[in-house]
C-alpha cells in the first residue's frame, strides 16, 4: 500500500525550532552561551541547508510511526519505505508550510480462494508402492546385506561372467554425425573402476553385456547410445565409442543364506525368518512415511493452486534469505566448511542471485505459508505452550550443537510458524480425500 503523509505547518515549525535549539546547544560560537545563539548567527555558522536537512530528517522520524499506525496489525515488519526523494522534500520545505511525503509499505496480503471451501475436502492422488513393491524392496536389501558378507577371489582361466566384480580402465568419446570420433566424455573416463555386474542396470545399457567373457589384460571397443532418460541431460541420445580394458576379474563367494548368519545380517535376529520380518517391517515403515510425506507435498501443491495471493516483495526476500541460510547451514554441517570458507557464500550478491534464480519456487513457498496462516485463523486451530517451548528448545539445541549464532526472538517466531503449519497440514489431511495409486 501507498500512504500519503501530510505534516501540518505548525508541526514543521515546531520541529524546525527544535532543530535550531539543538544546534545552538552543540555549536560553539564565541561570545554566546550554548543554547543562546541567535538564529541569524547560527545560520551564518552552519548554513541554512544543513539546518533544514536535519529538520526534514527529524520530521520524517517523528511522523512516520504515526503514519504507520493506520496499517497497524497489517503491515509487514520493516517493509516501510519512504518513496518521496529526500532532495524533493528538502526543496519543498519551508518552516511554516505543510510538508507531504509518500510511504510504501507491504501489508499481509488478502487470500482469495478459488471457491468458498476450496481448501476443504481436497481430492489428492498420491503414488506409493503396493505390498509386492514393499516386499521386493525388503528382499533387495536382504540380497544386498547377504552380498556384503561375501569375499572376492581372483578368477583365472575364464572370462567375465554375471555376478562377478571386475576392475577396469574405461573411457568414452562422442561419435559425430559423420561417423568420426569426437570429444572425450570425461564423466565416463576412469582408471581402476570397480564394476559389479550384479548392478548392471546402474550403468549405460549394453556396457556389461559387451564385457561378458572379457579376460584380464583384454581390451574391447564398442559403441553404445545413452538412453533418453540418462541423468546427465547433455548425454541423452548421444552415441559414444567405449574402450574398456579389463584389469582383473573377481568371483564373489557368499556364505549360505541360513540361520547361522542371521545375527550378521540384522543385529538381534536369531533366524533367517526373523531377518526377513525385520527388513519387511522396516520397509513398511519407510513406505508409510513416504506416503505421509507425499500426501503433505500434494496438499501444499494443491493449496498454492486454490489460494490466489499477491506475494509482497519483502516477504519474498525474507523467505529467500531464510531458505538460503538453511542451505548454508546444511553445507556447513555436511562439508565441514569453516567460517573463512563460508564467507564468500554469505555475500549480499550471492543471496540476491539465489533469490532471483529461485524466484518462482520461493513465491510458491510464501503463498503456501500465507494460505496456511489463513486456514489456521479461519478454523481456529491451536497448539499448546508446551509444544511451542519444545520446538524452540529443539531449534536452539541444534544451533548450539553446530556453534551457530541465533536470535531467540526469530527462533520463536519460526517455531510458531512451524507449529501452525503442522497443525494445518494434519487438519487438511484429515479433511482430504486421498487416493493412493500403487506402484510396484
Amino acid at each position: 500500500v501507498r500512504l500519503k503523509v501530510r505534516v501540518p505547518g505548525n508541526l514543521c515549525k515546531e520541529i524546525y525550532d527544535e532543530t535550531l535549539l539543538d544546534f545552538s546547544k552543540k555549536v560553539k560560537v564565541k561570545g554566546f552561551r550554548p543554547g543562546k545563539v541567535p538564529e541569524w548567527v547560527l545560520l551564518s555558522q552552519i548554513g541554512q541547508k544543513r539546518v533544514e536537512s536535519e529538520a526534514v530528517k527529524l520530521i520524517l522520524e517523528k511522523t512516520l510511526p504515526e503514519a504507520m499506525a493506520s496499517v497497524a496489525g497489517r503491515a509487514l515488519k520493516d517493509s516501510e519505505e519512504i518513496v518521496t526523494k529526500f532532495d524533493s522534500l528538502l526543496a519543498a520545505f519551508t518552516p511554516t508550510s505543510p510538508l507531504s511525503y509518500h510511504v510504501a509499505v507491504d501489508v499481509i496480503p488478502d487470500v482469495e480462494w478459488t471457491s468458498k471451501d476450496a481448501y476443504k475436502h481436497m481430492v489428492l492422488e498420491v503414488e506409493g508402492r503396493d505390498d509386492i513393491g514393499v516386499q521386493n524392496a525388503a528382499d533387495a536389501e536382504l540380497a544386498s546385506r547377504h552380498k556384503d558378507l561375501g569375499s572376492l577371489r581372483v578368477v583365472t582361466g575364464r572370462g567375465l561372467e554375471m555376478n562377478d566384480v571386475v576392475i577396469i580402465d574405461i573411457s568414452a568419446a562422442r561419435i559425430n554425425s559423420d561417423g568420426t570420433i569426437g570429444d572425450k566424455i570425461l564423466s565416463c573416463t576412469q582408471k581402476g573402476f570397480s564394476l559389479d555386474t550384479e548392478e548392471s542396470t546402474s550403468y549405460i545399457p549394453g556396457l556389461v553385456q559387451n564385457m561378458m567373457g572379457q579376460k584380464g589384460g583384454e581390451t574391447r571397443t564398442f559403441d553404445l547410445v545413452f538412453p533418453p532418460d540418462w541423468n546427465q541431460e547433455h548425454l541423452r541420445n548421444i552415441k559414444a565409442r567405449f574402450t574398456v580394458e579389463c584389469k582383473e576379474v573377481f568371483l564373489r563367494v557368499v556364505p549360505d543364506l541360513n540361520d547361522e548368519i542371521a545375527e550378521k545380517l540384522v543385529e538381534g535376529c536369531k533366524t533367517l525368518e526373523q531377518v526377513k520380518q525385520a527388513l519387511l517391517k522396516k520397509h513398511q515403515l519407510i513406505e508409510e512415511n513416504n506416503r505421509k510425506n507425499a500426501a503433505r507435498g500434494a496438499v501444499l501443491e494443491k493449496l498454492s493452486k486454490v489460494a490466489k495471493i499477491q506475494v509482497p516483495k519483502s516477504l519474498l526476500e525474507e523467505q529467500g534469505r531464510q531458505i538460503y541460510a538453511a542451505k548454508l547451514m546444511e553445507l556447513h554441517i555436511k562439508q565441514r566448511f569453516d567460517k573463512k570458507q563460508m564467507e564468500p557464500l554469505t555475500s549480499e550478491e550471492m543471496v540476491n542471485n539465489f533469490i532471483r534464480v529461485k524466484h518462482d519456487e520461493i513465491s510458491a513457498t510464501v503463498r503456501q505459508s500465507i494460505a496456511v496462516a489463513e486456514i489456521f485463523r479461519l478454523e481456529k486451530l491451536q497448539y499448546t505452550r508446551d509444544e511451542l517451548e519444545a520446538e524452540v528448545k529443539s531449534a536452539i539445541d541444534e544451533f548450539k550443537i553446530y556453534n551457530q549464532e541465533y536470535d531467540e526472538k526469530k527462533v520463536r517466531e519460526q517455531a510458531q510458524e512451524m507449529l501452525e503449519g503442522a497443525k494445518v497440514l494434519d487438519w487438511l489431511l484429515e479433511q482430504a480425500d486421498i487416493r493412493y495409486v500403487t506402484t510396484k
